[in-house]
């Protein structure tokens, strides 16, 4: 057994016993790898650290419990969290909200937004006081309010006005000079819910070079999980944050630009702006 094969095991059995203590011994011992072996190995097959993987999990783990409507520390328990203080130190980029605020659809949770015209049209940018929590094109700004809502159901939505204040402003203006090819690269404050599996392939896709494309196969490949295609195809599908997760990056293994939330149209004006 090769050693992405084996890393690829330990992955899968960390997923099915993710609510256990896991040590890096008894993951190393899964493996048959030396525990220095597997660290190493682990991070560069998968792009995180055992330990962040086995967290991802247990998050993961976490909202599906709190969305089945399950006490919010019945629920941090079963996922194998061993206190609640660790999961309010890590909800940033995890559940982008408090567990309860997550349990209750995004209750009690304020989301200012604000959209702007830009050169590919009409821009919604949704933002908490943790970051951006939704950043997507639209047709008009009642089918993006609409989609926000729907995201969020429980939020309190606010519309941002001018003056935009600070760091609201900063983000809309990267953001703006993004699309002119003025600030090739985006690293704001996200504030997003995902699973494992879709952080796995989200961070894999900010890590695309600008002007750059990979197959829905490369990506799976890359990741440690070359029979996920379709699996890889479904998380840049559900992507919330266009241009700062670039799921337009990614295309058919035929050279095709192939599907994208926000339009084909749109998807071959970003590639083409990122080209040029």
């Amino acid at each position: 057994m090769t050693s992405t094969a084996r890393i690829r095991k330990a992955a899968e059995f960390i997923e099915q016993n993710c609510q256990q203590e896991l040590p890096l011994r008894t993951l190393s011992r899964e493996s048959g790898l030396s525990p220095f072996h597997f660290q190493r190995s682990f991070k560069a097959v998968l792009g995180v650290t055992p330990r962040q993987y086995v967290e991802a999990c247990r998050f993961r783990a976490l909202k599906t419990g709190l969305r089945e409507g399950n006490d919010v520390l019945q629920s941090i328990f079963a996922a194998g969290f061993g206190s609640t203080s660790r999961v309010y130190e890590r909800v940033d980029g995890r559940l982008g909200m408090t567990p309860s605020a997550y349990r209750a659809g995004g209750e009690r949770v304020e989301i200012t937004r604000v959209t702007i015209r830009t050169q590919l049209g009409l821009l919604m940018i949704g933002a908490t006081d943790r970051g951006l929590c939704f950043v997507q094109f639209g047709e008009s700004e009642d089918a993006l309010t609409e989609a926000l809502r729907q995201e969020y159901p429980a939020a309190e939505l606010a519309s941002a006005v001018p003056p935009f204040p600070e760091p609201l402003r900063a983000w809309i203006h990267a953001l703006e000079d993004h699309l002119k090819g003025c600030h090739p690269a985006l690293d704001l404050p996200l504030d997003i819910r995902a699973t494992a599996f879709q952080m796995l392939v989200w961070r894999y896709l900010q890590s695309i070079p600008r002007g750059e494309v990979r197959s829905y196969r490369q990506v799976a490949e890359a990741i440690g999980r070359p029979s996920a295609a379709r699996a890889v195809a479904g998380a840049c599908a559900r992507n919330r944050l266009a241009l700062l997760i670039p799921c337009h990056r990614v295309i058919r293994g035929t050279g095709e630009p192939g599907g994208y939330r926000w339009g084909a149209a749109r998807k071959q004006a970003l590639l083409k702006l990122e080209r040029e």
